[in-house]
Protein backbone atom coordinates (compact mmCIF):
# COMPACT_ATOMS: atom_id res chain seq x y z
CA UNK A 1 0.00 0.00 0.00
CA UNK A 2 1.33 3.35 -0.69
CA UNK A 3 1.49 6.05 1.34
CA UNK A 4 -0.48 9.19 1.38
CA UNK A 5 1.05 12.39 0.11
CA UNK A 6 1.66 14.67 3.07
CA UNK A 7 -0.35 17.92 3.06
CA UNK A 8 2.90 19.96 2.44
CA UNK A 9 3.19 17.69 -0.63
CA UNK A 10 -0.19 18.57 -2.00
CA UNK A 11 0.68 21.98 -1.69
CA UNK A 12 3.22 22.03 -3.92
CA UNK A 13 2.51 20.00 -6.53
CA UNK A 14 -0.63 22.92 -7.02
CA UNK A 15 -1.00 24.62 -9.87
CA UNK A 16 -1.06 27.82 -7.88
CA UNK A 17 2.13 27.29 -6.23
CA UNK A 18 6.04 27.87 -6.19
CA UNK A 19 8.93 29.00 -3.92
CA UNK A 20 8.85 32.53 -4.38
CA UNK A 21 4.75 32.99 -3.31
CA UNK A 22 4.87 30.21 -0.99
CA UNK A 23 4.74 31.75 2.89
CA UNK A 24 7.47 33.26 4.84
CA UNK A 25 8.48 30.55 7.45
CA UNK A 26 9.19 32.02 10.96
CA UNK A 27 13.08 31.53 10.67
CA UNK A 28 13.20 33.77 7.50
CA UNK A 29 10.98 36.98 9.15
CA UNK A 30 13.66 38.28 10.29
CA UNK A 31 13.07 42.10 9.13
CA UNK A 32 13.33 44.80 11.90
CA UNK A 33 11.62 47.87 12.69
CA UNK A 34 15.15 49.40 11.44
CA UNK A 35 14.81 47.06 8.21
CA UNK A 36 11.26 48.85 7.76
CA UNK A 37 12.45 52.83 8.42
CA UNK A 38 15.33 52.07 6.20
CA UNK A 39 13.22 50.61 3.19
CA UNK A 40 10.86 53.85 3.48
CA UNK A 41 13.91 56.15 3.91
CA UNK A 42 15.45 55.14 0.72
CA UNK A 43 12.36 54.31 -1.14
CA UNK A 44 11.03 58.06 -0.67
CA UNK A 45 14.64 59.98 -0.92
CA UNK A 46 14.42 59.90 -4.84
CA UNK A 47 14.11 61.88 -8.08
CA UNK A 48 10.41 61.32 -8.18
CA UNK A 49 9.63 62.31 -5.00
CA UNK A 50 11.30 65.76 -5.56
CA UNK A 51 9.59 66.16 -8.60
CA UNK A 52 5.89 65.47 -6.88
CA UNK A 53 6.78 67.98 -4.25
CA UNK A 54 8.21 70.38 -7.15
CA UNK A 55 5.50 70.21 -9.68
CA UNK A 56 3.26 71.77 -6.85
CA UNK A 57 5.71 74.85 -6.64
CA UNK A 58 5.81 74.91 -10.50
CA UNK A 59 1.93 74.84 -10.47
CA UNK A 60 1.65 78.37 -7.96
CA UNK A 61 1.87 76.72 -4.65
CA UNK A 62 3.56 78.68 -1.74
CA UNK A 63 6.10 76.14 0.09
CA UNK A 64 3.77 76.16 3.32
CA UNK A 65 0.99 74.87 1.14
CA UNK A 66 2.72 72.52 -0.63
CA UNK A 67 4.62 70.89 2.27
CA UNK A 68 1.55 70.45 4.15
CA UNK A 69 -0.40 68.96 0.96
CA UNK A 70 2.86 66.43 1.21
CA UNK A 71 2.11 65.63 4.75
CA UNK A 72 -1.17 65.38 4.84
CA UNK A 73 -1.14 62.68 1.62
CA UNK A 74 1.54 60.31 3.37
CA UNK A 75 -0.26 60.29 6.85
CA UNK A 76 -3.80 59.26 4.23
CA UNK A 77 -1.83 56.65 2.70
CA UNK A 78 -0.34 55.07 5.26
CA UNK A 79 -3.79 53.81 6.94
CA UNK A 80 -4.15 51.70 4.17
CA UNK A 81 -0.75 50.56 3.97
CA UNK A 82 -0.79 49.20 7.73
CA UNK A 83 -4.23 47.51 7.12
CA UNK A 84 -3.11 45.86 3.90
CA UNK A 85 0.29 45.29 5.81
CA UNK A 86 -1.22 43.03 8.27
CA UNK A 87 -1.99 39.71 6.31
CA UNK A 88 1.65 39.81 4.87
CA UNK A 89 2.87 39.97 8.58
CA UNK A 90 0.47 37.35 10.38
CA UNK A 91 0.12 34.75 7.43
CA UNK A 92 3.86 35.43 5.54
CA UNK A 93 2.33 35.67 2.14
CA UNK A 94 2.49 38.23 -0.30
CA UNK A 95 0.20 40.50 -2.50
CA UNK A 96 -1.15 38.21 -5.09
CA UNK A 97 -1.94 35.53 -2.60
CA UNK A 98 -3.25 38.03 -0.35
CA UNK A 99 -5.84 38.78 -2.90
CA UNK A 100 -7.10 35.70 -3.58
CA UNK A 101 -8.99 35.58 -0.53
CA UNK A 102 -11.31 38.54 -1.63
CA UNK A 103 -10.77 38.08 -5.78
CA UNK A 104 -10.43 34.03 -6.11
CA UNK A 105 -7.90 32.10 -6.32
CA UNK A 106 -8.06 32.95 -10.15
CA UNK A 107 -9.44 36.40 -9.78
CA UNK A 108 -6.68 37.56 -8.24
CA UNK A 109 -4.99 38.00 -11.35
CA UNK A 110 -7.32 41.18 -12.05
CA UNK A 111 -5.80 43.15 -9.00
CA UNK A 112 -2.71 41.59 -9.53
CA UNK A 113 -2.09 42.97 -12.80
CA UNK A 114 -3.45 45.81 -12.33
CA UNK A 115 -0.83 46.82 -10.10
CA UNK A 116 1.60 44.98 -11.55
CA UNK A 117 1.06 47.45 -14.94
CA UNK A 118 1.23 50.86 -12.81
CA UNK A 119 4.35 49.47 -11.38
CA UNK A 120 5.98 48.80 -14.67
CA UNK A 121 4.98 52.23 -15.45
CA UNK A 122 6.99 53.56 -12.47
CA UNK A 123 9.54 51.25 -13.66
CA UNK A 124 10.42 52.84 -17.04
CA UNK A 125 9.92 56.57 -15.00
CA UNK A 126 12.47 55.81 -13.02
CA UNK A 127 14.71 54.12 -15.26
CA UNK A 128 14.36 57.09 -17.17
CA UNK A 129 15.19 59.72 -14.62
CA UNK A 130 18.41 57.11 -13.84
CA UNK A 131 19.67 57.42 -17.51
CA UNK A 132 19.16 61.35 -17.29
CA UNK A 133 21.55 61.81 -14.51
CA UNK A 134 23.91 59.31 -15.90
CA UNK A 135 23.39 61.95 -19.22
CA UNK A 136 23.62 64.81 -16.71
CA UNK A 137 27.28 63.64 -14.94
CA UNK A 138 28.95 62.75 -18.66
CA UNK A 139 28.17 66.07 -19.79
CA UNK A 140 29.79 67.66 -16.68
CA UNK A 141 32.58 65.27 -16.72
CA UNK A 142 33.29 65.22 -20.42
CA UNK A 143 31.96 68.53 -22.25
CA UNK A 144 32.04 66.92 -26.11
CA UNK A 145 29.23 64.22 -24.36
CA UNK A 146 26.64 67.21 -25.29
CA UNK A 147 26.97 66.54 -28.85
CA UNK A 148 26.24 63.48 -28.93
CA UNK A 149 22.72 62.86 -30.20
CA UNK A 150 22.05 59.38 -28.45
CA UNK A 151 24.18 60.13 -25.16
CA UNK A 152 20.34 60.31 -23.16
CA UNK A 153 18.82 56.71 -25.16
CA UNK A 154 22.15 55.15 -24.58
CA UNK A 155 22.62 56.14 -20.79
CA UNK A 156 19.12 54.78 -20.11
CA UNK A 157 19.42 51.70 -21.75
CA UNK A 158 22.52 51.54 -19.40
CA UNK A 159 20.77 52.22 -16.39
CA UNK A 160 17.84 49.58 -17.35
CA UNK A 161 20.51 47.16 -17.80
CA UNK A 162 22.04 48.03 -14.29
CA UNK A 163 18.27 47.01 -13.37
CA UNK A 164 17.76 44.27 -14.66
CA UNK A 165 21.16 43.03 -12.96
CA UNK A 166 19.97 43.49 -9.71
CA UNK A 167 16.75 41.91 -10.60
CA UNK A 168 18.47 38.49 -11.75
CA UNK A 169 20.41 38.78 -8.46
CA UNK A 170 17.40 38.49 -6.44
CA UNK A 171 14.98 40.35 -3.41
CA UNK A 172 17.89 40.06 -1.18
CA UNK A 173 20.09 42.66 -2.70
CA UNK A 174 17.16 45.25 -1.44
CA UNK A 175 18.61 44.80 1.88
CA UNK A 176 21.98 45.10 0.96
CA UNK A 177 21.10 48.58 -0.88
CA UNK A 178 19.10 50.32 2.16
CA UNK A 179 22.35 49.61 4.47
CA UNK A 180 24.74 51.38 2.06
CA UNK A 181 22.10 54.27 0.75
CA UNK A 182 20.03 55.33 3.19
CA UNK A 183 22.25 57.51 5.53
CA UNK A 184 24.42 58.75 2.40
CA UNK A 185 21.02 60.09 0.90
CA UNK A 186 19.77 61.86 3.28
CA UNK A 187 23.58 63.80 3.56
CA UNK A 188 23.03 64.29 -0.82
CA UNK A 189 19.76 65.78 0.19
CA UNK A 190 21.03 68.54 3.03
CA UNK A 191 24.23 69.23 0.77
CA UNK A 192 21.85 70.19 -2.28
CA UNK A 193 19.46 72.34 0.17
CA UNK A 194 22.72 73.47 1.35
CA UNK A 195 23.73 74.91 -2.35
CA UNK A 196 20.24 76.04 -3.17
CA UNK A 197 20.30 78.23 0.40
CA UNK A 198 23.97 79.72 -0.69
CA UNK A 199 23.16 80.90 -4.66
CA UNK A 200 19.60 82.46 -3.33
CA UNK A 201 21.01 84.39 -0.58
CA UNK A 202 19.36 82.13 2.82
CA UNK A 203 16.13 80.57 3.20
CA UNK A 204 14.39 83.89 3.26
CA UNK A 205 14.60 84.85 -0.29
CA UNK A 206 14.58 81.41 -1.48
CA UNK A 207 10.57 80.88 0.74
CA UNK A 208 9.61 84.15 -0.18
CA UNK A 209 7.23 83.65 -3.48
CA UNK A 210 3.79 83.73 -3.01
CA UNK A 211 1.22 81.21 -4.18
CA UNK A 212 -0.30 82.32 -7.57
CA UNK A 213 -3.43 81.56 -6.47
CA UNK A 214 -5.80 84.98 -5.86
CA UNK A 215 -8.65 83.00 -4.22
CA UNK A 216 -9.55 79.82 -1.93
CA UNK A 217 -11.35 78.51 -4.76
CA UNK A 218 -8.60 78.75 -7.00
CA UNK A 219 -6.23 77.11 -4.66
CA UNK A 220 -8.85 74.63 -3.98
CA UNK A 221 -9.37 73.40 -7.59
CA UNK A 222 -5.31 72.60 -7.23
CA UNK A 223 -5.22 71.49 -3.97
CA UNK A 224 -7.26 68.20 -4.88
CA UNK A 225 -5.44 66.77 -7.38
CA UNK A 226 -2.46 67.72 -6.07
CA UNK A 227 -3.59 65.51 -2.55
CA UNK A 228 -4.96 62.64 -4.67
CA UNK A 229 -1.43 62.85 -6.56
CA UNK A 230 0.69 62.81 -3.36
CA UNK A 231 -1.96 59.77 -1.98
CA UNK A 232 -1.03 57.80 -5.89
CA UNK A 233 2.25 58.18 -5.32
CA UNK A 234 2.60 55.19 -3.06
CA UNK A 235 -1.18 53.74 -3.39
CA UNK A 236 0.88 51.22 -5.53
CA UNK A 237 2.95 50.14 -2.32
CA UNK A 238 -0.38 50.42 -0.11
CA UNK A 239 -1.67 47.51 -2.32
CA UNK A 240 1.62 45.19 -2.55
CA UNK A 241 3.17 46.20 0.91
CA UNK A 242 2.62 42.33 2.13
CA UNK A 243 5.57 41.76 -0.20
CA UNK A 244 7.61 43.22 1.85
CA UNK A 245 5.73 42.32 5.69
CA UNK A 246 6.02 38.59 5.18
CA UNK A 247 9.35 38.78 6.10
CA UNK A 248 8.25 41.10 9.58
CA UNK A 249 10.06 39.72 12.77
CA UNK A 250 6.25 40.80 14.33
CA UNK A 251 3.29 43.39 13.30
CA UNK A 252 5.10 45.93 15.69
CA UNK A 253 8.12 46.11 13.88
CA UNK A 254 6.43 46.37 10.47
CA UNK A 255 3.99 48.83 11.78
CA UNK A 256 6.42 51.47 13.78
CA UNK A 257 8.76 50.90 10.86
CA UNK A 258 6.56 52.31 8.32
CA UNK A 259 4.92 54.90 11.00
CA UNK A 260 8.55 56.39 11.33
CA UNK A 261 10.16 55.83 7.62
CA UNK A 262 7.35 56.87 5.47
CA UNK A 263 5.87 60.37 6.70
CA UNK A 264 8.55 61.78 7.87
CA UNK A 265 10.88 61.03 5.23
CA UNK A 266 8.75 61.82 2.22
CA UNK A 267 7.90 64.90 4.08
CA UNK A 268 11.52 66.05 4.14
CA UNK A 269 12.57 65.31 1.31
CA UNK A 270 9.49 67.17 -0.11
CA UNK A 271 10.71 69.72 1.58
CA UNK A 272 13.97 70.03 -0.09
CA UNK A 273 12.41 69.72 -3.78
CA UNK A 274 10.19 72.32 -2.65
CA UNK A 275 13.03 74.88 -1.03
CA UNK A 276 15.13 74.13 -3.99
CA UNK A 277 12.47 74.60 -7.00
CA UNK A 278 11.89 77.80 -5.13
CA UNK A 279 15.51 79.04 -5.17
CA UNK A 280 15.27 78.73 -9.02
CA UNK A 281 13.36 81.25 -9.37
CA UNK A 282 15.42 83.50 -7.77
CA UNK A 283 18.56 81.83 -8.98
CA UNK A 284 17.68 81.12 -12.70
CA UNK A 285 14.87 83.43 -13.34
CA UNK A 286 11.74 80.57 -13.60
CA UNK A 287 11.20 77.43 -11.51
CA UNK A 288 13.02 74.21 -12.38
CA UNK A 289 11.27 71.31 -11.10
CA UNK A 290 13.09 68.58 -12.31
CA UNK A 291 16.01 68.20 -9.92
CA UNK A 292 18.68 66.49 -12.57
CA UNK A 293 18.49 70.25 -14.27
CA UNK A 294 19.30 72.20 -11.38
CA UNK A 295 22.24 69.77 -10.45
CA UNK A 296 23.85 69.77 -13.77
CA UNK A 297 24.32 73.27 -13.46
CA UNK A 298 26.43 73.45 -10.00
CA UNK A 299 30.00 74.90 -11.32
CA UNK A 300 31.94 72.15 -10.00
CA UNK A 301 31.81 69.35 -12.50
CA UNK A 302 33.02 66.99 -9.62
CA UNK A 303 30.27 67.99 -7.43
CA UNK A 304 28.07 67.12 -10.07
CA UNK A 305 29.22 63.51 -10.26
CA UNK A 306 28.79 63.07 -6.52
CA UNK A 307 25.29 64.46 -6.75
CA UNK A 308 23.87 62.23 -9.64
CA UNK A 309 25.91 58.83 -8.33
CA UNK A 310 24.00 59.75 -5.34
CA UNK A 311 21.13 59.95 -6.94
CA UNK A 312 21.13 56.80 -8.88
CA UNK A 313 22.27 54.88 -5.81
CA UNK A 314 19.09 56.46 -5.09
CA UNK A 315 16.78 55.38 -7.86
CA UNK A 316 18.10 52.22 -8.50
CA UNK A 317 17.00 50.88 -4.54
CA UNK A 318 13.49 52.70 -5.06
CA UNK A 319 13.27 50.97 -8.41
CA UNK A 320 13.71 47.48 -7.36
CA UNK A 321 12.03 47.58 -3.85
CA UNK A 322 9.11 49.32 -4.98
CA UNK A 323 8.49 48.73 -8.85
CA UNK A 324 10.21 45.08 -9.20
CA UNK A 325 9.21 43.38 -6.29
CA UNK A 326 5.27 43.82 -6.52
CA UNK A 327 5.36 42.83 -10.32
CA UNK A 328 7.77 39.78 -10.39
CA UNK A 329 5.54 38.36 -8.33
CA UNK A 330 1.95 38.90 -9.75
CA UNK A 331 3.13 37.83 -13.24
CA UNK A 332 4.15 34.76 -10.91
CA UNK A 333 0.72 34.57 -9.96
CA UNK A 334 -0.07 34.33 -13.55
CA UNK A 335 1.49 30.85 -14.08
CA UNK A 336 3.13 29.85 -11.04
CA UNK A 337 4.37 26.87 -12.51
CA UNK A 338 6.48 28.54 -15.07
CA UNK A 339 7.12 32.31 -14.52
CA UNK A 340 9.63 32.53 -11.08
CA UNK A 341 10.45 36.23 -9.45
CA UNK A 342 13.36 36.61 -11.66
CA UNK A 343 11.46 35.53 -14.95
CA UNK A 344 8.52 38.11 -13.77
CA UNK A 345 11.16 41.04 -12.79
CA UNK A 346 12.66 40.70 -16.55
CA UNK A 347 8.68 41.07 -17.69
CA UNK A 348 8.78 44.38 -15.50
CA UNK A 349 11.84 45.41 -17.55
CA UNK A 350 10.73 44.96 -20.18
CA UNK A 351 7.00 46.81 -20.09
CA UNK A 352 8.68 49.62 -18.55
CA UNK A 353 10.23 51.09 -21.43
CA UNK A 354 7.13 50.29 -24.00
CA UNK A 355 5.64 52.40 -21.48
CA UNK A 356 7.08 55.83 -23.08
CA UNK A 357 8.24 57.03 -19.53
CA UNK A 358 9.97 60.42 -21.05
CA UNK A 359 6.14 61.13 -22.11
CA UNK A 360 5.16 61.06 -18.29
CA UNK A 361 7.69 63.42 -17.18
CA UNK A 362 7.10 65.83 -20.39
CA UNK A 363 5.60 68.42 -17.77
CA UNK A 364 4.59 68.78 -14.05
CA UNK A 365 0.68 68.55 -15.09
CA UNK A 366 1.39 65.19 -16.84
CA UNK A 367 3.04 63.90 -14.16
CA UNK A 368 0.85 64.75 -11.49
CA UNK A 369 -2.24 65.64 -12.77
CA UNK A 370 -2.27 62.61 -15.58
CA UNK A 371 0.08 59.60 -14.26
CA UNK A 372 -0.44 60.00 -10.79
CA UNK A 373 -4.26 60.47 -10.17
CA UNK A 374 -5.27 58.50 -13.18
CA UNK A 375 -3.73 55.42 -12.26
CA UNK A 376 -4.58 56.14 -8.25
CA UNK A 377 -8.54 55.39 -9.99
CA UNK A 378 -7.36 52.02 -10.58
CA UNK A 379 -5.91 51.57 -7.15
CA UNK A 380 -7.64 52.72 -4.48
CA UNK A 381 -10.95 50.61 -5.71
CA UNK A 382 -8.79 47.38 -5.11
CA UNK A 383 -8.26 48.52 -1.80
CA UNK A 384 -11.40 49.30 -0.86
CA UNK A 385 -11.96 45.36 -1.97
CA UNK A 386 -9.06 43.84 0.23
CA UNK A 387 -9.92 45.67 3.38
CA UNK A 388 -13.23 45.61 3.65
CA UNK A 389 -12.97 41.33 3.07
CA UNK A 390 -10.14 40.92 5.43
CA UNK A 391 -10.97 43.03 8.65
CA UNK A 392 -14.79 43.53 8.39
CA UNK A 393 -15.91 39.98 6.41
CA UNK A 394 -13.35 37.39 7.36
CA UNK A 395 -12.44 39.21 10.88
CA UNK A 396 -8.26 39.20 9.93
CA UNK A 397 -9.07 35.06 9.75
CA UNK A 398 -7.29 33.48 6.98
CA UNK A 399 -6.71 29.52 5.77
CA UNK A 400 -3.33 30.05 4.13
CA UNK A 401 -3.04 26.43 2.83
CA UNK A 402 -6.53 27.09 0.71
CA UNK A 403 -4.98 30.01 -0.74
CA UNK A 404 -2.89 27.44 -2.93
CA UNK A 405 -5.10 24.87 -3.89
CA UNK A 406 -8.51 24.51 -6.48
CA UNK A 407 -11.86 23.74 -4.57
CA UNK A 408 -11.21 25.28 -1.17
CA UNK A 409 -12.63 28.66 0.75
CA UNK A 410 -11.49 30.58 -1.77
CA UNK A 411 -12.60 28.54 -5.09
CA UNK A 412 -15.78 31.45 -5.23
CA UNK A 413 -17.12 30.54 -8.53
CA UNK A 414 -14.76 28.54 -10.46
CA UNK A 415 -11.87 30.10 -9.10
CA UNK A 416 -13.25 33.83 -9.57
CA UNK A 417 -15.60 36.06 -7.19
CA UNK A 418 -17.80 38.01 -9.22
CA UNK A 419 -18.66 40.20 -5.90
CA UNK A 420 -15.14 41.36 -5.50
CA UNK A 421 -14.92 42.15 -9.71
CA UNK A 422 -18.14 43.92 -9.53
CA UNK A 423 -17.03 45.88 -6.58
CA UNK A 424 -13.86 46.69 -8.14
CA UNK A 425 -15.43 47.74 -11.40
CA UNK A 426 -18.14 49.94 -9.91
CA UNK A 427 -15.35 51.84 -8.17
CA UNK A 428 -13.07 52.47 -10.98
CA UNK A 429 -15.91 53.34 -13.26
CA UNK A 430 -17.46 55.83 -10.64
CA UNK A 431 -14.05 57.49 -10.48
CA UNK A 432 -13.28 57.97 -13.74
CA UNK A 433 -17.25 59.11 -15.01
CA UNK A 434 -15.22 62.75 -14.58
CA UNK A 435 -13.06 62.61 -17.33
CA UNK A 436 -16.48 61.49 -19.85
CA UNK A 437 -18.72 64.41 -18.03
CA UNK A 438 -16.99 67.85 -16.85
CA UNK A 439 -19.70 68.59 -14.51
CA UNK A 440 -18.55 65.78 -12.51
CA UNK A 441 -14.90 66.42 -12.63
CA UNK A 442 -14.60 66.23 -8.86
CA UNK A 443 -14.96 62.42 -8.96
CA UNK A 444 -11.98 62.21 -10.91
CA UNK A 445 -9.78 64.65 -8.95
CA UNK A 446 -10.40 62.39 -5.73
CA UNK A 447 -10.48 59.14 -7.68
CA UNK A 448 -8.46 57.10 -4.89
CA UNK A 449 -10.56 58.30 -2.31
CA UNK A 450 -13.74 57.73 -4.49
CA UNK A 451 -12.74 54.41 -6.06
CA UNK A 452 -11.96 53.21 -2.53
CA UNK A 453 -15.05 54.44 -0.84
CA UNK A 454 -17.31 52.99 -3.51
CA UNK A 455 -15.51 49.74 -3.63
CA UNK A 456 -15.69 49.16 -0.41
CA UNK A 457 -19.37 49.91 0.12
CA UNK A 458 -20.54 47.57 -2.89
CA UNK A 459 -18.53 44.79 -1.96
CA UNK A 460 -20.00 45.02 1.78
CA UNK A 461 -23.37 45.34 0.26
CA UNK A 462 -22.70 42.03 -1.84
CA UNK A 463 -20.33 40.14 0.38
CA UNK A 464 -21.50 41.06 4.06
CA UNK A 465 -24.61 38.60 3.92
CA UNK A 466 -22.07 35.76 3.90
CA UNK A 467 -19.80 36.76 6.57
CA UNK A 468 -20.73 34.86 9.04
CA UNK A 469 -20.67 31.86 6.36
CA UNK A 470 -16.70 32.65 5.81
CA UNK A 471 -16.26 33.51 9.83
CA UNK A 472 -17.16 30.30 10.83
CA UNK A 473 -15.81 28.29 7.82
CA UNK A 474 -12.00 29.94 8.71
CA UNK A 475 -12.22 29.15 12.03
Amino acid sequence: MSAQPSASETLRASSLYNEDLAPVPSARRNWSTYNYAALWITMSVNIPTYMLASGMIAGGMNWKQAIATVFLGNVVVLIPMLLNAHAGAAYGIPFPIFARSSFGVLGANVPAVLRALVACGWFGIQAWVGGEAINAMLMALVPVWKNFALGLPLCFFAFWLLNVFVVLRGVNTIRFLQGITAPFLLAIGLVLLLWARHRAGGFGPMLAAPSKFQSFGEFFRFFVPALTGVVGFWATVALNIPDFTRFAQSQRAQMLGQALGLPATMTFYSFIGIAVTSATVVIFGHAIWDPVVVLSRLENPFAVAIAMIGLLLATLNVNVAANVVSPANEFSNLYPRRISFRTGGLITCALGIAMQPWKVLANYGSYIFGWLVGYSGFLGPIAGVLICDYFVIRKKILVPEDLYRRGGLYEFSSGWNPRALFALAAGIGVAFIGLLYSPLRWLYDYAWFVGLLVSFLVYYALQGALRPVAAAAEE
